[in-house]
């Protein structure tokens, strides 16, 4: 059971409506996590905000890689499901990628720097080596994307927060 309250999305803020409403008409319904969110007004659009503008800087399996990797780090029951459901329905990851993008690895080798240097950023709370930066170079990551990993990372940080707060109900279903 949540610690924090999850309203039905008609008793969340006035504030909040638009917002859940645009994510119901997205995903059919609206998760835990943003019910939870919509307490508050500004961070439930904060977090809308981010997400939207990240979600077209990376690609949607490099994004739910992330996800994973940075769950893992920071033992995220909530987000561990939600992006390993979005990760296998949507991004189309396979169960092995899935396993792998918690590590900080993909079979695939720049997929596998990506995931690699996000779940170190997240260890080590952006305080990495510069060799780390090297290899995610010569993987062949600009610096815009090395920006975007980092982003993304910190905006995943944001949503464990938060659902390893609130005790977040996990809504997912397993793959």
């Amino acid at each position: 059971m949540s610690r924090i309250a999850t309203p039905a999305p008609e008793d969340a803020p006035e504030a909040s409506q638009t917002t859940l409403s645009a994510i119901a008409a997205k995903l059919g319904r609206v998760p835990n996590f943003f019910r939870v969110l919509s307490n508050s007004p500004s961070a439930l659009d904060a977090h809308s905000a981010l997400s939207q503008v990240l979600g077209k800087a990376l690609d949607a399996k490099t994004r739910e890689r992330i996800a994973l990797a940075v769950a893992a780090v920071n033992g995220c029951e909530y987000c561990d499901a939600a992006h390993t459901f979005t990760g296998f329905n949507f991004a189309k990851l396979s169960r092995e990628e899935i396993d792998l993008a918690r590590k900080g690895s993909s079979a695939d080798a720049r997929a596998a720097a990506a995931a690699h240097f996000a779940r170190t950023v997240a260890e080590a709370r952006g305080k990495v080596a510069q060799a780390e930066i090297d290899a995610v170079r010569a993987a062949g990551f600009s610096e815009a994307q090395i920006v975007e990993i980092v982003a993304t990372v910190a905006e995943n940080f944001f949503t464990n927060l938060i659902n390893n707060v609130a005790g977040t109900e996990v809504d997912f279903p397993g793959i």
